[in-house]
């Protein structure tokens, strides 16, 4: 005869047990063969509290912080560039040179009206010097004079205004001249030998090499999950071993219309020489970081009283019990305990929902 025992789980409800020819070697009140519940087979996982960290990375290229147009100050015929891209500069270096032509022109007739106004300032001078020594003993007269006086203030000034004008020739002519106002690299030239040019014409760009970045696309969600002021590690694509650390200088404030993401540049503190501009580079963030903090996956959650919990095997009695714990973060696949367990212990990580307290169960 088949006998049926009812069985109450915690949350109240009954599951019928039926003996189906499980013959357990015991008897009840009216001599009937008792029947148990099978052990349940269950997956565990071993608790081990460590230090638990996640990242997120992104693929970039490593940019000047600071670029300079380089042009001349006056119009004219390039005769020679002397640089190209990718060539290292130094400051004061020659970059390009224009025709020389009309400015060596132009000083030379600015030297010849300095040198006639400075010989009319001395014939000046000395009209005046005699006429100021003449007034007293009344040889001349104070409107002779007086008109010396005003042709020697005319002749300084005459001088005055072709020694300006020399002087701007000279500068026009080293304008023909064009040099590198800072230490760095060539990354872009905009005109070529023999080419005419206007003042202030891009002939070539410089980037200075003191100040280096990496400049990744990031998605806005990225950029929100990204904690206030973080470090970020900057390897080579090429060689992880080749890497610096920075800060983020500058997110964009809207995105790319193409692929929506945003430019964040970030400035990097001491790179290597390796790290050369146009480099690929690989952007490392840690999110998040905690040095105590077991890892489960999400299958082992349960809930007690509208909290979590996680079924502990006692390995003793191959029986299980809840176990309130502090979850601190969550993710699709795994769980983060913080507080509840203990190292070494063991927590079932599938099937939780058909256990109750003390029920018998068996490792595979």
């Amino acid at each position: 005869m088949h006998t049926a025992w009812l069985v109450s789980r915690p949350n109240g409800r009954n599951v019928v047990l039926c003996a189906l020819g499980l013959l357990l070697g015991s008897t009840n009140a009216f001599g009937e063969e008792a029947v148990t519940a099978p052990i349940r087979p269950v997956r565990t996982q071993v608790v081990e509290f460590k230090q638990e960290s996640e990242a997120r990375t992104a693929v970039g290229e490593i940019k000047p912080r600071y670029e300079s147009d380089i042009a001349f100050r006056i119009s004219g015929k390039i005769v020679e560039r002397s640089v190209d891209v990718g060539t290292v500069v130094r400051k004061d270096a020659i970059v390009a040179q224009l025709d020389k032509t009309n400015e060596e022109t132009a000083l030379r007739v600015a030297e010849s009206d300095v040198a006639g106004a400075s010989a009319g300032r001395d014939e000046a001078r000395r009209d005046e010097a005699r006429q100021r020594e003449l007034l007293p003993r009344g040889v001349t007269t104070q409107v002779a004079y007086d008109a010396a006086e005003r042709r020697l203030k005319q002749a300084e000034a005459r001088f005055d205004a072709a020694e300006g004008a020399r002087k701007n020739a000279a500068d026009r002519l080293s304008y023909a001249v064009l040099r590198s106002d800072v230490d760095g690299v060539v990354t872009t030239v905009g005109a070529q030998p023999g080419q005419v040019v206007g003042a202030g014409q891009m002939v070539v760009r410089i980037a200075r090499t003191d100040a280096k970045e990496a400049e990744f696309k990031v998605p806005e969600r990225a950029i929100r999950e990204l904690p206030p002021n973080p470090v970020v590690e900057v390897s080579l694509l090429g060689d992880a071993n080749v890497k610096a650390t920075g800060h983020v200088r500058e997110v964009a404030t809207t995105a790319d219309p193409v692929t929506r993401t945003f430019a964040v540049r970030i400035s990097l503190t001491d790179p290597p020489e390796a790290m050369r501009f146009g480099a690929t580079v690989q952007g490392r963030v840690i999110v998040w970081q905690e040095d105590h903090v077991a890892r489960l996956p999400s299958s082992a959650l349960f809930r007690s009283d509208e909290a979590p919990a996680v079924w502990v095997f006692d390995p003793k009695e191959s029986t299980v019990k809840l176990r309130p714990v502090k979850v601190l973060r969550y993710e699709t696949n795994d769980i983060f305990i913080a507080d509840g367990l203990a190292d070494g212990e063991r927590v079932v990580t599938a099937g939780v929902q058909k256990l109750w307290p003390g029920m018998r169960v068996r490792l595979p």
